[in-house]
């Protein structure tokens, strides 16, 4: 791609003796959308591990905006405006909503929109500005994600990882979380969505890159794969 905001490279990685990616490359493009998919245990997570350094590869290279990351501390990496939003959603849970925000801010203008605010977050969440002097522990688990992705996009973000964000979510609440993915990809975000499910992903995607076995089995376009391509043997059946 001409304008690469996110590019991994012959990434091999290791739990222990365990190899979990084997050789993995893909880029994002600048203010697109990759759907990364696979199924369970196929190393999505672990390609997200690796991109915010809480897993050094043996082997390959990581970039961001060009600038090479590989075995960078989180921190540094975060400061050049790579933010997560973990599976499980992982919030502060003994902070409240907006202190859980608070202590992600981070001064930029990372969204080409404008920086990130808690008001800007509110507007997009209300329903964590009704909540906002709430303990965490107690939100339900769609306002828990709701305040995942805000405290992601407080450290003013310029690629947005999200590893499951429709994991364990009421069908009503993954609609709402898809339309506020569109509507940070319209922003101008970089965003790489990991998914399990197929049907989540190729409607909002412009690129798509499916895992098996540690291994990228498939990289295209979104619309290739949505004429109809048969993707089972990567997948099952959906």
């Amino acid at each position: 791609m001409a304008n690469s905001a996110l590019s991994l490279r012959g990434i091999d990685a290791f739990y222990g003796d365990s190899h979990v990616l084997d050789k993995v490359s893909f880029e994002v493009g600048e203010a697109r959308l990759l759907g990364l998919l696979g199924r369970n245990g196929a190393g999505k997570s672990t390609c997200m591990n690796v991109t915010v350094g809480l897993l050094s590869p043996r082997a390959g290279e990581v970039e961001v905006f060009g600038e090479r990351v590989t075995r960078s501390p989180p921190e540094a990496i975060a400061s050049l405006g790579v933010a997560l939003v973990p599976q499980g959603r992982r919030v502060f849970r003994s902070l409240t909503a907006r202190e859980n925000l608070v202590v992600a801010a981070r001064k930029g203008g990372g969204a080409a929109k404008g920086a990130w605010t808690i008001e800007r977050i509110y507007e997009m969440f209300p329903r964590l500005g009704e909540r906002r002097h709430q303990m965490a522990a107690h939100l339900s688990g769609g306002e828990q994600q709701m305040l995942a992705i805000g405290r992601a996009l407080m450290s003013n973000p310029r690629v947005l990882l999200m590893d499951e964000p429709s994991e364990g979510l009421a069908p009503q609440i993954v609609a709402e979380v898809m339309a506020t993915i569109r509507k940070l990809k319209a922003s101008g975000l970089s965003i790489v969505l990991v998914e399990q499910s197929p049907k989540l992903v190729f409607d909002i995607a412009d690129d798509i890159v499916i895992l098996n076995s540690g291994r990228v089995a498939v990289v295209a376009p979104a619309a290739e794969l949505r004429k109809g391509v048969d993707l089972s043997q990567h997948l099952g059946v959906f």
